[in-house]
């Protein structure tokens, strides 16, 4: 598999740096994107990937991820970019954090598989003979997109409609050698989600995890989401939920030690 060259947007921490160090460590190569260019950096020097710092959110920045893509010729896109902002009841939620979510979740989603799926396409059949490879494209929504909770309004729909444009783009690459995959998280422990949902309370950010045997972490996640990119080219896992043991429920989360009953 050391043929395989991935993007992976969002790489500058979380589950989207974890994607980028275990694509590397399986012989693949990776050009990492976020917006923040220092964590990017250190990102090449520890583990030699290729490195562009871009906006998701701005055509411009996105425009420059296209020239990347066009050089770097993608055989992958992993789309992990977003977040949420806000925990408040639908009456007390602001316009400006449901545009915010929107713009990170769902119109860059759209503007990055705008930018790379010609490319994927090309990688395809390089050569312009039939049959060749096969690509993909991987994006990370939530369980969110598909079971609702209070105080996650904005979220549920920014999350919800992302999926959907992931279900519809399988529907449209239908007879195509690319296959689309989306990977929904549950309860992810990382340094920054609940930081930035909470605009930098930490202690707000804490309370999530808190007393949770073993929420997942990012590791957890980009090993499942390396290994789905590991199988053969033809199979094509369309949907996989990840969820700590602790969690039955997005809103049913266990709080102490699991322990058996007798």
């Amino acid at each position: 598999m050391s043929e395989k060259r991935i993007i992976v947007t969002g790489a500058s921490s979380g589950i989207g740096e974890a994607v980028a160090r275990q694509a590397v460590a399986r012989g693949w190569q990776v050009l990492a994107v976020a917006r923040r260019a220092e964590r990017l950096e250190a990102l090449a020097a520890d583990i030699g990937c290729e490195v562009l710092a871009a906006d998701l959110t701005d055509e411009g920045d996105v425009a420059r991820l296209e020239q990347a893509a066009a050089a770097f010729r993608p055989t992958s896109l992993v789309q992990v970019a977003g977040g949420a902002k806000g925990s408040a009841h639908l009456a007390e939620t602001t316009i400006e954090d449901w545009r915010w979510m929107f713009e990170s979740n769902v119109i860059a989603a759209k503007r990055v598989i705008d930018a790379v799926l010609p490319h994927l396409r090309a990688s395809t059949n390089p050569s312009g003979d039939a049959p060749g490879g096969y690509a993909e494209i991987m994006v990370v929504t939530s369980i969110a997109a598909t079971v609702a909770y209070a105080g996650g309004s904005g979220y549920n729909a920014a999350k919800s409609a992302e999926k959907q444009l992931v279900d519809v783009l399988r529907l449209e690459l239908h007879g195509e050698p690319i296959r689309v995959m989306e990977v929904a998280p549950g309860m992810v422990w990382t340094e920054e989600f609940s930081l930035v949902r909470f605009e930098g309370d930490q202690a707000k950010a804490d309370a999530v995890y808190k007393d949770v045997q073993d929420p997942l972490s990012a590791d957890d996640v980009a090993r499942v989401m390396t290994d789905i990119l590991a199988l053969p080219g033809h199979v094509s896992v369309d949907e996989t939920i990840i969820k700590p043991v602790a969690q039955t429920h997005p809103w049913m989360v266990h709080r102490g030690p699991l322990v058996a009953k007798d």
